[in-house]
């Protein structure tokens, strides 16, 4: 007869350490899948080596976290999806500035670390990283029982990329003119969930297993599907056309994200009527009553990512997306005036 091994002072108190490595240990292969010839030490190291790569290059990074979609995952018991959306965004972040990712690394936090949830959130990190051609060069995992509501945890990470100095987009070349071409989003992303959350389950009362009015879908596939990478079909356009700017619309939306990257005396002028709005701000909107100013200032409107350049070059940039199936149209042009955006309409 085994003798069952007694649970130690720091599990009874919350914290289980064999538990916790024996989750490390099973996930280390995964994330080994993710390395590149650059990545010089081994998964569990104090700190992630990575080959330098060269002069004439800048690093760019960039930090980020899910947010309140980690909710919805929790409610919908689907957690192999928030882990691409963390990686994605953080990509999105950096390619702004015309960088490709290097490495990224996550930080997880929890009052108690379940396994099969915890390789589900590792399954997706290591799924985007592979797909976005990064390592997974490490991270944290912290149980910290007090600090977290049962059953919860947050997850964030960083992104180190690099691009050469030549080729780093700052927005300093905008001049009126230039148009805005905006790319399609996959929904919500991974902004503006507190209010999304508050309007569908508070104010219409439906379970992440429903049907949303007006669609096909279920609340839980619209609430978490991916934030997109844009990495590829963007740098496909970078190589043929010479991008002057662009925007990761995210928390802020079109209104605090464009302006970001627009130089002195210029505004962009956006026509919301140029794209299909996805039916699930439709209804956050009417059913929360949220004014069109405060929509489009906390979600991204069925917008993801905003490229800027000579209107010559349009035509050109919308060609390649299209063929690397990305949704994409025209949606405004570059003005005098103050840094801002103007919704016509």
């Amino acid at each position: 007869m085994t003798q069952k091994k007694e649970k130690s002072a720091y599990a009874k108190a919350g914290v289980d350490i064999d538990e916790m490595m024996g989750a490390l240990s099973a996930v280390k292969r995964m994330v080994k899948r993710t390395a590149s010839p650059a990545v010089l030490s081994d998964v569990g190291s104090f700190g992630g080596l990575f080959r330098s790569p060269g002069k004439g290059s800048v690093l760019v990074a960039s930090t980020d976290g899910v947010g309140t979609k980690l909710k919805v995952a929790l409610m919908a018991k689907k957690h192999n999806t928030v882990g691409q959306d963390l990686v994605n965004h953080c990509v999105n972040d950096i390619l702004v500035q015309g960088a490709v990712p290097l490495f990224f690394m996550d930080y997880v936090g929890t009052a108690k670390l379940k396994g099969p949830v915890f390789r589900d959130i590792v399954a997706g990190l290591c799924k985007a990283c592979r797909e976005n051609g990064c390592a997974l060069l490490g991270g944290e995992t912290a149980e910290m029982p007090g600090l977290y509501p049962q059953g919860e945890y947050d997850l964030v990470g960083t992104i180190v990329g690099a691009v050469k100095r030549k080729e780093l987009v700052t927005g300093s070349s905008i001049r009126p003119g230039d148009v805005i071409i905006g790319l399609a989003s996959n929904g919500l992303h991974t902004n503006g969930y507190s209010l999304a959350r508050n309007v569908i389950f508070g104010k219409a009362k439906l379970k992440v297993n429903d049907k949303l009015p007006g669609t096909s879908r279920k609340v839980s596939d619209i609430l978490l599907a991916v934030h997109r990478s844009y990495l590829k079909p963007v740098r496909k356009v970078m190589v043929s056309v010479r991008v002057q700017g662009m925007a990761h619309i995210t928390g802020g939306g079109l209104y605090d994200n464009v302006p970001r990257i627009l130089p002195p005396n210029t505004c962009a002028v956006i026509d919301p009527n140029s794209w299909k709005v996805p039916a699930v701000f439709d209804f956050i909107g009417e059913k929360g009553k949220v004014s069109r100013d405060e929509m489009y200032r906390v979600f991204n409107m069925g917008i993801g990512f905003t490229l800027i350049l000579r209107k010559r070059d349009a035509a050109n940039a919308l060609q390649i997306l299209k063929k690397s199936r990305v949704k994409a149209t025209l949606i405004g042009e570059i003005r005098k005036g103050r840094k801002e955006v103007v919704l016509l309409g």
